[in-house]
């Protein structure tokens, strides 16, 4: 009699992008801690690059960096992981324009602003 060994659900990846990189490794650690396997980049290019070896379920961006801006780096993920859901935070008042813009262009993404307390970025990430 063959006895089947239960595994364990495979962890949702998560792809953190922040040019804070305290932000962004906090972030990570906090999800990790949460039972989701995430990972920090510092930029919307390095986001864009992690895409095809980490293959994340969920990118959580900051909206401005420096180089590529976190919308960009979003409408790039949707374009290649059409499945990879999108959340969006921002501390500065420039994002309003950046969204709009993007709507505009036919992308809708959710936002929230920063400073984001763990409890609300778990509540969205398993709501």
């Amino acid at each position: 009699m063959s006895e089947t060994i239960p595994t364990a659900a495979p962890k949702s990846k998560v792809l953190v992008a922040d040019d804070e990189q305290v932000i962004a490794n906090t972030l990570a650690i906090i999800l990790n801690q949460a039972g989701f396997e995430a990972r920090a980049v510092y930029s919307g290019d390095k986001a864009i690059e992690a895409l095809d070896g980490f293959q994340p379920d969920m990118l959580i961006s900051d909206v401005i960096m420096p180089g590529m801006t976190g919308i960009e780096a979003a409408i790039i993920t949707r374009q290649r992981m059409p499945k990879c859901k999108i959340l969006l935070f921002s501390g500065q008042a420039a994002t309003a324009d950046l969204l709009e813009k993007a709507r505009s262009e036919g992308h809708e993404f959710e936002i929230l602003a920063k400073p984001v307390h763990p409890t609300d970025l778990l509540a969205k990430l398993r709501g």
